[in-house]
């Protein structure tokens, strides 16, 4: 399942939106990579394995079920998870996109891959639900970027 959608970041004509600078929504979602447990609820641990200024592998926990990714950085414009095959959980990929279509005007991008090219009715069904879930948890995921803004936590 190949999947993508938009957030919109700053709405010009809604005044009631406090827009966020690039840089502020650029720190978000690389805390994101770097401090899950702060957008992820149920995340047992978060065990930050190497980092540097490209890129952060990490080991996260849920349970009993441990899964390692790797998340690198393209600075100020893009985050790319990459999930390796292991044990019963499937490569996928995640990319987040900062998009600026007119100065300040600012948009997350998210691409979803399993790199599955078939799918069958009982999947099509579960990936609906599965659609839903990712554009929620993104809602969210930029919810938190803005509390943090606000709070001062990005500068």
């Amino acid at each position: 399942m190949k999947f993508s959608h938009l957030v919109e970041i700053n709405d010009p004509l809604n005044p009631l939106i406090e827009p966020l600078s690039r840089a502020q929504l650029w720190r978000g979602l690389v805390l994101r990579a770097e401090q899950p447990k702060l957008f992820v609820p149920h995340l047992d641990a978060c065990d930050i394995l190497e980092k540097s200024a490209a890129l952060v592998e990490r080991e996260l926990r849920y349970g009993e079920t441990v899964i390692r990714d790797r998340v690198s950085y393209l600075p100020q414009m893009q985050v790319h998870y990459h999930v390796p095959q292991q044990k019963d959980i499937p490569m996928s990929d995640l990319t987040m996109t900062i998009e600026e279509p007119q100065p300040g005007v600012l948009y997350v991008r998210f691409i979803y891959d399993d790199h599955k090219t078939n799918e069958d009715q009982a999947e099509a069904f579960y990936n609906e639900f599965r659609r839903s879930a990712y554009q929620e948890a993104d809602i969210d995921t930029i919810r938190m970027v803005r509390e943090l803004a606000e709070n001062g936590a990005l500068g």
